[in-house]
This record gives C-alpha cells, sequence and structure tokens, in this order.
C-alpha cells in the first residue's frame, strides 16, 4: 500500500482540494498540529480558499513531537477526515497546508516565518495548560515550565506565548504591521486572555514592543466546535479502504462544525464564512453557551463513563439514566446563559445530546478527562456561580464535580498537570466531608464556592452517590 501524496490517484466519490494547490502560499501559521486542528480550522481554510483563492496557505508548527510534521512531510501536506454519522461515511483530502515545522527541532524556521510579512494570521491549538496562565491572578504564571525559559530565553523560545512574543518583536524592529493573534482554544474570552498574557510577557523586554502590540494588534475572540476523537488504527484502516491508499494522519470526525469569530483582523483574513463561520462583534454568548452546555456536559459524561466501565461517550448514552444527567445538566445550566443569536437554545441541547450519541463517533472517555483542573473553571464552576448568584440552585453542576471527584477516586489515577495534588486529596477523602480535600487545593475553587456550603453539601451526595467512600 501506497500513501496518499499529490499523485495518488482517488476514487472519484473523494472530495480533493478545490484549488491549484501548487499556486498555493503562505499566509496562516498554526501552532498546535493536532487532530482538532485538522478537522476545524483546516477544513474551513479550505472552503475559503475555494471560494475565493488567496495567500492562505497554511504553515502547521507542532511545538514538541515531530511525528505528525514528518507524516505530512512524506504526503506533500495531505491528510483526510472521514465524516461519519448513521447516514454513512464521507471522506475528503484536504490540502490547505503548504509547510510543516517541529519548533523543538527548527525554532529559528517558526521565527523566519513569523518574521516574514506573507504570514498575518497565527492561529493556536494548543490546549488550555499550555499558555501559562496562572490559576490566581489570570496572569502570566512565570513557574509554568515554557514561560519560565521563554523568559529566561527570549530570542531561543519554546511555548507558545514565547514564540508569538518574540515573532510581534521581530517584526516591532523590522518596522512591519503585526500579526493577527487568534486563539482556537476553550478559554473565556480567549482573545483577550491571550493579549493580557502576550503583554504581560512582552513588558519584561522594556523596549516599548509591549505598547506597540496593544495599539497596533489584534486578538480576536473565536469559538470553536466539532468533536474529533484521537485517530485509531481503526481510523487508519477505514481511511485506506475508502482512499485506496495508506493515510498516517487520518481523522474520523462528526458532521456538526462550528466557528464564531470577532471580525477584528490586522491585514485581512480568509472567507471562512464560505465554509459556514459567523463572525460576530460579541463571540462571548456563543462562547457561554458552548462551554457551559458542550463541555461542560461532557466532563460530566467522561467521568460517569469511568466510573461505570465504560470507554466512549457513545457509550454512556446508551444507559438511558445516564444520558438523563446529562440534559438535565444542560437544562438546569441554560439559565446562567446570556440570549444567544440566531440560537434556540433548547433545540441545541437537543442537538447536543444527539451529536453525544452518534454511534460512529468512538470518543474515548478519558480523552475527554484530560486537564480537568483546567477546564472546571469555565465548565463548571463559572455557572455554579452565576447560578447562585441569581438566588437558584447549582445541583447539576455540584453534581459534575463531585462525580469528577469520584471518578478520581475511583480510578486511582488522572491525567491532570496537577496529578500529584489532584491524587493526594482523592485518597485523603474523609467520609463526613469527602470533598474538603479538594476544596482545599490552592487557587482551584473560588472563595464564593468555598463558601457556599450547601453547593458543597451538594458535591459530598454526588461523591457518596457513587460508592466510593
Amino acid at each position: 500500500m501506497t500513501f496518499l501524496s499529490k499523485g495518488s490517484a482517488l476514487p472519484a466519490n473523494i472530495r480533493r482540494p478545490g484549488y491549484d494547490q501548487d499556486r498555493l502560499k503562505p499566509g496562516i501559521l498554526h501552532i498546535g498540529l493536532g487532530a482538532f486542528h485538522r478537522a476545524h480550522q483546516a477544513v474551513y481554510t479550505q472552503r475559503a480558499l475555494e471560494a475565493q483563492f488567496g495567500d492562505w496557505g497554511i504553515v502547521a508548527v507542532n511545538l514538541r513531537s515531530p511525528e505528525p510534521v514528518e507524516a505530512l512531510a512524506a504526503q506533500d501536506g495531505l491528510y483526510s477526515i472521514t465524516v461519519r454519522s448513521e447516514a454513512g461515511d464521507s471522506s475528503e483530502v484536504l490540502g490547505a497546508t503548504v509547510d510543516w515545522i517541529c519548533a523543538a527541532k527548527d525554532g529559528q524556521r517558526v521565527l523566519d516565518y513569523l518574521a516574514d510579512p506573507a504570514i498575518r494570521i497565527v492561529t493556536m491549538t494548543v490546549s488550555e495548560k499550555a499558555y501559562g496562565l496562572h490559576p490566581v491572578t489570570g496572569g502570566l504564571d512565570h513557574n509554568h515550565a515554557a514561560v519560565a525559559h521563554d523568559l529566561a530565553n527570549p530570542h531561543k523560545p519554546s511555548g507558545v506565548l514565547g514564540f508569538i512574543v518574540e515573532g510581534l518583536a521581530l517584526r516591532h524592529a523590522a518596522g512591519l504591521k503585526p500579526f493577527t493573534v487568534l486563539c482556537c482554544d476553550n478559554l473565556p474570552a480567549n482573545g483577550r486572555v491571550i493579549q493580557r498574557l502576550v503583554l504581560d510577557m512582552a513588558r519584561t523586554r522594556g523596549t516599548g514592543l509591549a505598547e506597540w502590540i496593544e495599539r497596533e494588534g489584534a486578538f480576536p475572540c473565536s469559538m470553536v466546535d466539532r468533536i474529533v476523537p484521537a485517530a485509531t488504527e481503526e481510523t487508519r484502516r477505514r481511511a485506506a479502504s475508502l482512499l485506496g491508499v495508506d493515510d498516517r494522519l487520518a481523522l474520523d470526525t462528526e458532521p456538526f462544525l462550528q466557528w464564531v469569530i470577532e471580525d477584528r483582523f490586522v491585514e485581512g483574513r480568509p472567507s471562512w464564512e464560505a465554509g459556514g463561520a459567523i463572525f460576530a462583534e460579541n463571540v462571548e454568548p456563543y462562547e457561554k453557551m458552548k462551554l457551559r452546555l458542550l463541555n461542560g456536559s461532557h466532563t460530566l459524561l467522561a467521568h460517569l463513563g469511568i466510573l461505570n466501565g465504560l470507554d466512549y461517550i457513545r457509550e454512556v448514552m446508551a444507559v438511558p439514566e445516564l444520558a438523563a444527567k446529562a440534559r438535565n445538566h444542560m437544562e438546569e445550566v441554560v439559565s446562567t446563559l446570556d440570549p444567544v443569536p440566531g440560537i434556540d437554545l433548547p433545540a441545541y441541547i437537543d442537538e447536543l445530546l444527539a451529536r453525544f450519541a452518534n454511534p460512529t463517533i468512538a470518543h474515548r472517555n478519558i480523552q475527554i478527562s484530560l486537564d480537568t483542573t483546567q477546564k472546571l473553571p469555565q465548565r463548571l464552576l463559572a455557572p455554579a456561580i452565576d447560578a447562585l448568584m441569581q438566588g437558584e440552585r447549582a445541583d447539576a453542576t455540584a453534581y459534575a464535580v463531585g462525580t469528577w471527584m469520584a471518578a478520581v477516586r475511583k480510578r486511582g489515577d488522572c491525567d491532570d498537570p496537577r496529578r500529584a495534588e489532584v491524587l493526594a486529596a482523592a485518597q485523603g477523602m474523609e467520609p463526613n466531608d469527602p470533598s474538603a480535600s479538594f476544596f482545599a487545593l490552592p487557587g482551584l475553587f473560588p472563595e464564593q464556592l468555598k463558601e457556599a456550603r450547601n453547593w458543597r453539601d451538594q458535591i459530598n451526595a454526588s461523591i457518596r452517590e457513587h460508592q466510593v467512600i
């Protein structure tokens, strides 16, 4: 079997790039060459290029692992996604990527691109924990490994913020315009958060860099949504059977696709609306809707799955009483949302539940449970605070938080930046107040929730319901 390449003769039913890839030039640098980017922003960029061709090719940068970079190089920048539903499977080959770099091996080439005026947008999908956001102050965490390295070695960065700041510094020194920084990670007000962190790091330069970035730069907020499970051997076998060639970067995904973007760019952008992107003056209502309804209930379902020995979200949704927990969670949390333009929230909840139950999507509960301490604040704690401030009960969020604690206790492990602390809290549960050891974790729970005794009692009730103590 040969690998996917520009010369591959593919079946007629496989959708291919509708533009001349050889004419495509770089315009976007993307940091974080993971599955989500390849099945989301790259798809929107392909649609944009098909609708209105321009110099918007993607330079794909992976900070650490060389594997996806090497696979892209071997496949001429091509890979496939297979959209799966009960109606059947359909595959498409993506070709919007024009270059690929592992920053750990060739950081200078990344900086060369960032300093090049051809790069007008930098997008990122690196996960919440990669930015070095201090959990208490909301500013730059100087103890974060990448942040500490990049503050000490500003001209040889290793982390996402370090590359962005050094790239902007090079442009500032050359008298160029800055690039637009577009975060695509699940952080509330992500554009404003990244701008704050970038400015914090830039101020350590003391050269007027931060003032220039604040005056001339753009950090639009965005909300992204698509379920993209981690690829497996089954994923690659399925792609090979559909394509007739092997694809080391093949992905499965769902039909649903959404991107809401604040329309604020320094020097233009692709016509992402051709793929259905929504450009809005205020992204926050969409963002809160997605974080609290989709991501919050996803966190709940994943940990219910771990507690019940189930591997996938679809398996959790196949158990009626567990699926009902997700609906109950969303129907309670929806009261904390602002009106969302163009969205019927009850219909959105129904659609989410159908997406979770899609029997063709194998989204692992362990994958969704990664880095939960980084996700709790925006997914569960913020809606709990809002509900309590409105004089409402917040039993559903308490149940979800207790389910997480119980799942860590039962599993005896977790994949989390605060793993040692979380496991110690789980092992230190006391029968009369089992959540107390978690509430003692520095910077995790806001004071309002620490003092909300009734809410904490509901968490304890959830832990006891799961019979882990």
